[in-house]
């Protein structure tokens, strides 16, 4: 009989980011899995069943590993049982905690530090989705780079939904006259340094939409009245901005992977990011680029694709072309093929 193969089901009581995303896509695709949710979490559309009492962080340290004695667990959003010895595989996002630790609260940095360590010395299958996050976990934890996997993620979710175009009505957005930028209001996704970008498409005309944002006070007075804050969209406005706008502006001094420019590239949408992280192990050259330090080269970037001819065209075209290369069936089966190690 075959090792059960165990999901950490935690993420689902969780809002939707990045990680949320990942091991949701991963979870659907690996159909023989049988996911384990924290006590009272219903059942959702990827299944699973509810086990122990618990819930949080308490359920995951002190019940999970427990109920998956008897197979391998797979935990596929950067948290994992500390004390199970081996038979399980986790996926690590990113060691942000380490180089940006401005972005989290103290509490929260130190556990993940502790449990990150951890989880690296307790025979943990260790999995991460950039070489970039290969070489920063490594060094932060102190182990070689060939201790971690890489599986880099999808971006074709964002094609699932039909387009809901009423999104731009309903914020006074114009097709092909706005820029969006996707982000929250974190250190390191660095929203302040579209100000000069917000200025310029005022000029032309034209407004900086911000998905995710609640508010526009990342900026100052100059250019403010040009942001627009759309707040939390789903996917399917969040595809019908992608598809109608001018460019996807990232400006984020790090990121993991960076699913916002591979959702771009999916839709056609021009990306317009800084050359930090794991982005351009993303985008490679189906985008324009500008330092993370140097807002005020955003602009000028900006200018061209206003103004020069073609350029836009064949940044979608080639931004098409490279986001083929990512897909969510392809993470699945690596991920599945990397979790084998620990069984």
């Amino acid at each position: 009989m075959s090792t059960p193969l165990f999901i950490n089901g935690r993420f689902t009581t969780q809002a939707m980011t990045g990680v949320q995303r990942f091991a949701a896509e991963v979870t659907a695709l690996l159909p023989d899995a049988t996911p384990l949710l924290p006590a009272g979490t219903p059942p959702g559309p990827l299944g699973g069943r509810p086990v122990g009492r618990r819930t949080g962080q308490a359920w995951e340290q002190l019940e999970l590993g427990r109920a998956a004695r008897s197979g391998l667990l797979l935990n596929l959003g950067n948290t994992a049982p500390l004390f199970r010895r081996g038979r399980q595989a986790v996926v690590i996002h990113d060691a942000g905690v380490f180089d940006t630790p401005e972005s989290y609260s103290l509490p929260f940095r130190l556990w993940y530090r502790t449990l990150h360590w951890g989880l690296a010395r307790n025979g943990s299958r260790l999995i991460t989705v950039s070489r970039f996050s290969r070489t920063r976990l490594a060094l932060a934890l102190g182990v070689p780079e060939d201790r971690f996997g890489v599986v880099p993620e999808g971006g074709e979710h964002i094609l699932r939904q039909e387009a809901d175009i009423q999104v731009l009505a309903k914020h006074g957005l114009e097709p092909g006259r706005y820029a969006l930028a996707v982000g929250t209001r974190a250190a390191h996704k660095n929203l302040a340094a579209l100000e000069g970008a917000a200025a310029l498409l005022a000029r032309h005309g034209m407004a900086l939409a911000l998905a995710g944002a609640r508010d526009a006070s990342v900026f100052r007075a100059q250019g403010a009245e040009a942001a627009r804050p759309l707040g939390r969209v789903s996917d399917a406005e969040l595809r019908a901005l992608y598809e109608n706008a001018l460019c996807l502006l990232f400006p984020s001094r790090y990121e993991g992977f960076g699913i916002p420019p591979l959702e771009a590239m999916w839709c056609g949408c021009p990306v317009l990011a800084s050359q930090a992280g794991a982005v351009p192990e993303v985008c490679g050259d189906a985008a324009l680029w500008f330092p993370p330090d140097a807002p005020e080269a955003i602009p000028a970037q900006l200018e061209r694709l206003i103004t020069e001819p073609g350029l836009r065209e064949g940044l979608a075209a080639a931004g098409r072309a490279r986001a083929q290369g990512f897909s969510w069936p392809e993470a699945a089966r690596q991920v599945l093929a990397l979790a084998e190690d620990a069984r």
